[in-house]
Formats: structure tokens, C-alpha cells, sequence
């Protein structure tokens, strides 16, 4: 699987999810000060770049999402560079 193709299933997989679950996954695998840092940084990026209503509250968000998707990577591709 491609990194492109993970990124599509994450994102399915996210929008098919009960919030309820969404909750579970994060607070089982980010730690709370980056949930924190990607909300600041998020509002801090948005005012500087004019960013402003249903966008800028979405970059938290997509921030998280990028982050999930990059530690879903290392988790599936640490286990095939051990073997060698």
C-alpha cells in the first residue's frame, strides 16, 4: 500500500467513525500536550495567514490528521526494517 492510498483509507475510516471512537483513538495514541500544541498552533497559523471561520477551525484538525497518519507509518513500516 502507498503512502497516498493509507492516507485515503485513514480518512475514510475517519469519516465513517462515531465521534465516540474518534475520542477513543486519540486519547489512546496522541499525548494530550499535542492535541494542545496542534489547537494553538493551528489558531496561531490561521490569524497570521488570514485564515478565519469553518477553515480555521478545521486546521487542528487536519494538523491531527497528519500526525496520525505519519505514526500509523512508522508503526507499519518499523516492523518490516527490524527483520532485516
Amino acid at each position: 500500500m502507498t503512502r497516498s492510498e493509507l492516507a485515503w483509507e485513514l480518512a475514510d475510516l475517519f469519516s465513517d467513525l462515531p465521534i465516540e471512537d474518534i475520542n477513543e483513538m486519540l486519547a489512546k495514541n496522541v499525548p494530550f500536550e499535542t492535541l494542545e500544541f496542534f489547537n494553538a498552533y493551528g489558531e496561531q497559523f490561521g490569524k497570521s495567514e488570514g485564515i478565519s471561520g469553518h477553515t480555521q477551525l478545521r486546521l487542528p484538525n487536519l494538523l491531527l490528521l497528519g500526525y496520525i497518519l505519519r505514526v500509523l507509518e512508522e508503526r507499519l513500516i518499523a516492523p518490516e526494517t527490524s527483520d532485516h
